[in-house]
């Protein structure tokens, strides 16, 4: 089967066929704002796509039709599929909030209040700071009931119970995560990108480290591990919030790190300078790993010590809201 790389812009979903080498805007996702974008990790063609008040979509046809899976009216940020119970979906919403189907969206249910928490008075987005919202949903590879989840800003949290109670945050850990990686044979390792740095926890968020040598920056956007290696993580990394997200006053860069090791900035990337930081994603061999900017997207097959662009965009994209990597027959 052949890769097909889905990235969710601002405004429309764009699919890229390697096998044949185009990119076509994704169809059924007319005039809906995509806010996020996750494989389904029980079936190699299936994706789910989160909106702006339009709900959650599912393709199971990697990418090329897509058909509604409710939450209609939600501003959903995120949606993500459970490794470990097919079907099982969460999504996560502003203010923060996280919903639950175990019917491939069929039907849905709001879980025990976020709110309830006890730093949850702390929580502000910043260029809103009367909002918040969760921004990232990682679920457990063999636990459908265990999955963390990402506040911006303030916290984040767990659950060991589908839902039914929340394990505030703790002291040490990230509080403005942006993503959270996790790989099937270390699944204890939790791997954090956030706007006040990089973070590991290596029992499951009970306690946490902080490894920041060789980045010489601090505001990480996004974070992904080599599939066939879990000790090998990469990160995309920029100044500050501006220089990270909007092309044209952007500064991102790429760092990998192995093991115990220091953190060393990937030769050439980015290749011309000030591109957006990328979003970052594990594809479905060993080493490879996928990226997408504001030029296109980028293939790494070595554990991201280096990187091709396999696909250019026909016109300047900003605001990348999701990436995902799926297989079309």
């Amino acid at each position: 089967m052949r890769e097909r790389v889905l990235v969710a812009t601002g405004s429309q979903v764009l699919v890229f066929d390697r096998g044949r080498g185009v990119i076509e805007v994704a169809t059924g996702l007319d005039g809906v704002a995509p806010t996020g974008l996750c494989a389904d990790p029980h079936l190699l063609s299936g994706a789910w796509c989160c909106t702006h008040r339009r709900g959650v979509f599912r393709s199971v046809d990697a990418g090329d039709t897509w058909t509604r899976s409710g939450l209609d009216g939600e501003r959903l940020m995120v949606v993500t599929g459970s490794p470990a119970r097919r079907d099982r979906l969460w999504a996560g919403v502003e203010m923060s909030a996280v919903w639950r189907s175990d019917d491939a969206g069929r039907t849905w249910h709001r879980t025990a209040d976020l709110e309830a928490l006890a730093s949850s008075h702390e929580w502000a987005f910043p260029p809103r700071p009367d909002t918040h919202h969760v921004r990232w949903i990682a679920c457990h590879p063999t636990d459908a009931d265990h999955l963390w989840v990402a506040v911006e800003a303030g916290a984040l949290v767990s659950t060991s119970d589908g839902g039914r109670t929340w394990i505030d945050r703790v002291a040490g850990g990230p509080y403005d995560t942006h993503e959270c990686a996790l790989h099937p044979d270390a699944p204890e390792m939790l791997r954090v990108a956030a706007g006040d740095g990089y973070f590991e926890s290596r029992d499951a968020g009970r306690t946490w480290s902080s490894p920041m040598v060789g980045l010489e920056v601090g505001y990480l956007r996004s974070v992904a591990i080599d599939p066939g290696d879990p000790d090998t993580v990469v990160v995309s990394a920029a100044t500050h919030a501006h220089a990270a997200y909007v092309a044209g006053r952007s500064n991102g860069r790429v760092y990998r790190r192995v093991g115990e090791g220091t953190w060393g900035r990937v030769e050439g990337w980015p290749d011309p300078a000030h591109t957006i930081a990328p979003l970052l994603t594990a594809g479905r061999r060993a080493g490879e790993l996928w990226a997408a900017d504001e030029r296109g997207v980028h293939c790494s097959t070595d554990g991201g010590s280096s990187w091709q662009q396999v696909a250019d965009f026909e016109t300047e994209v900003s605001h990348l809201r999701g990436l995902a990597v799926v297989a079309a027959g």
